[in-house]
């Protein structure tokens, strides 16, 4: 598979991303669809600490523990964790992190990501908690998640000579959720660094379940919720697949290669709670979009 750069690291342009792990899917079903991500030649592996509450690290551990020194393994703090606390205080970096290498079950962390800005700490504070680690060997690079272009700038003129600094920015990013193309983009092809869009798939919008004048699927993220799952949208949906299945693809292969189009993409970092759901993001990165697919792409989500 094809890998692209965060700093040192060189990632798979299909990530995993490992937010069902412990919420959505147990143990047993964490480790087949691990398995599945590793045989298809994914390496990247998104988690936090937050995920099931710890679970989604440790029941990663197990599958990956073979395999440490192969994969790319990125989780995230500063959200709050049950009864650790959260934020962004270089003590609660310090544990925060120690906490996450023993569920991991690793002695360092590959990316490791500031999950939101903290308003109540200094960034050059943060900054220098996360250097620490990377100093220390315990963090191969450092990242940010939920940034603004104006706190991305702040981040970067707050790192001391020498010192690490955000080289990946996660935010939320699809075809039904353009607004990073005004800033937050054009800073990070700026400043070098690897953008990994979460929710890539408009969390489930964009996978062909939702169609329009068919009854919401059951038990999906988007169950229940009109604002995103309206007329309107399903309409645009349906333009879509027409564009993808004209071109002998799916909608969801679309999704991928609409944002592996930009080369600031470092991964596209999908959930999955199947091992067969791998089988098709691995896929959509064989599709590559012409000047022409992408301009028509653009007239018909605008």
């Amino acid at each position: 598979m094809e890998t692209r750069t965060i700093g040192t690291l060189n990632v798979s342009v299909v990530g995993l991303g490992c937010n069902n792990f412990g919420r959505r899917i147990d143990e047993a079903q964490t480790a087949a669809v691990v398995k599945a991500a590793l045989d298809a030649g994914i390496n990247f592996f998104d988690t936090a600490d937050v995920y099931g509450d710890g679970q989604s690290e440790s029941f990663m551990a197990g599958p990956l523990a073979g395999h440490r020194r192969e994969v790319i393994i990125a989780t995230k703090f500063g959200n709050d964790m049950p009864g650790a606390g959260g934020g962004a205080h270089p003590d609660y970096i310090r544990r925060a992190a120690e906490a996450s290498l023993r569920r991991l079950n690793t002695d360092y962390i590959d990316l490791y990501q500031l999950h939101k800005p903290d308003p109540n700490v200094p960034i050059a504070d943060t900054l220098g908690a996360m250097n620490e680690l990377v100093q220390a060997g315990k963090a191969l690079e450092i990242g940010c998640s939920n940034f603004s272009a104006e706190q991305i700038r702040e981040a970067e003129a707050a790192v001391k000579p020498g010192a690490a600094r955000f080289l990946s920015v996660q935010n939320h990013y699809s075809l039904f959720h353009r607004d990073d193309e005004a800033e937050v983009l054009p800073e990070c092809e700026r400043l070098g660094l690897g953008y990994l869009p979460y929710f890539p798939l408009a969390k489930g919008l964009l996978t062909g379940k939702f169609r329009q004048g068919q009854p919401i699927p059951e038990g999906t993220r988007l169950t229940g919720n009109t604002d995103i799952v309206s007329e309107k949208n399903l309409a645009l949906v349906e333009r879509l697949i027409q564009f993808a299945e004209s071109r002998g693809h799916s909608i969801l292969e679309l999704a991928f290669a609409w944002l592996l189009a930009r080369p600031v993409i470092a991964s596209v970092i999908a959930g999955a709670t199947k091992p067969e759901q791998i089988d098709a993001n691995v896929a959509a990165a064989g599709w590559t979009l012409s000047a022409a697919d992408l301009a028509a792409i653009d007239t018909i989500v605008s």
